[in-house]
């Protein structure tokens, strides 16, 4: 049974920084593409940056690209988004989500698109 499980949210001021981590059990990392969401008070989930199964391929949010990196240690199964530079809008409970299937540019971002799902963490930035 596949469970995800994040870590690493909390209080951060403007322009701090922040990792959180997603333990990821119940099958091999490698064999899944890997993403992260956020959904802040009242807006819709959205997406924010996702890993390929291979590993060699990358995506991020407009919003987040050059601030966030996302990575992955197949030797502990666990997938990070390390966030720098982090602004007020940046707040919200970040989601780690999985699927066996390969992403295309449609649909690595939508969530509806991923079988597995993490409880979140919230993350809160103060200006």
């Amino acid at each position: 049974q596949v469970q995800l499980v994040e870590s690493g949210g909390g209080l951060v001021q403007a322009g701090g920084s922040l990792r959180l981590s997603c333990a990821f059990s119940g099958r091999s990392i490698s064999s899944f593409t890997m993403g992260w969401f956020r959904q802040a008070p009242g807006k819709e989930r959205e997406d924010v940056a996702s890993l390929s199964r291979g590993g060699d391929r990358t995506y991020y949010a407009e919003s987040v690209k050059g601030r966030f990196t996302i990575s992955r240690d197949n030797d502990t199964n666990t997938v990070y988004l390390q966030m720098i530079s982090l602004n007020p809008e940046d707040t919200a409970v970040y989601y780690c989500a999985a699927d066996r299937a390969d992403k295309s540019p449609t649909t690595r971002s939508r969530p509806d698109t991923y079988d597995y799902w993490g409880q979140g963490t919230q993350v809160t930035v103060s200006s």
